[in-house]
């Protein structure tokens, strides 16, 4: 676990507008949507990362909504985990000459508040060994409705090892 957080906690030092792959509608497709973890209807009830981040303590049930990014490399390899923000934080416009708009280079100060890692356990509580992109046919700027158990660590970031997770589809 402690090697987890310091992998995220460097991935998020790293934050800028780099460039990075993002995965393609039919690289996301291969099996999705026989996900035991994704969920078809979106729960009631979802907080912002940003409100969740206020009032979430170790070991609550919560369910907040984000959208994936926060880092130029917001998914975590080998794992089901990723990182979302708060849907007020503005990402960064392509024609402002970022080619990783999810990466958040234009608010960087704005993501620190409003950012949470989600991790998908199975049911013993162990991440799931598949990466999220395929697992849940996401990608960066991805809008998802997570729901599990929160974690603080000593610096107050707030980690949610999530049971369900709902994509919202695509305007």
């Amino acid at each position: 676990m402690k090697k987890f957080i310091a992998l995220l906690g460097l991935s998020l030092v790293m934050v800028g507008c780099g460039r990075s792959d993002v995965a393609s509608d039919s690289e996301s497709s291969d099996g999705a949507g026989d996900s035991a973890y994704l969920v078809q209807t979106e729960p009631e009830g979802a907080l912002p990362v940003g409100e969740a981040r206020k009032v979430a303590e170790n070991d609550d049930e919560v369910t907040l909504v984000g959208l994936i990014g926060g880092s130029a490399e917001p998914f975590v390899n080998g794992i089901a985990a990723f990182t979302i923000v708060d849907a007020k934080v503005p990402y960064c416009a392509a024609d402002e000459g970022c080619a990783t708009p999810w990466d958040y280079c234009c608010e960087t100060v704005a993501v620190k508040d409003n950012i949470a890692t989600i991790k998908v356990v199975d049911e013993a509580g162990a991440p799931v060994s598949q990466d999220a992109r395929k697992l849940l046919n996401v990608k960066e700027l991805s809008t998802v409705v997570v729901q599990g158990t929160a974690m603080r660590d000593e610096l107050g970031n707030l980690t949610v090892s999530a049971k369900q997770v709902f994509v919202r589809p695509s305007i």
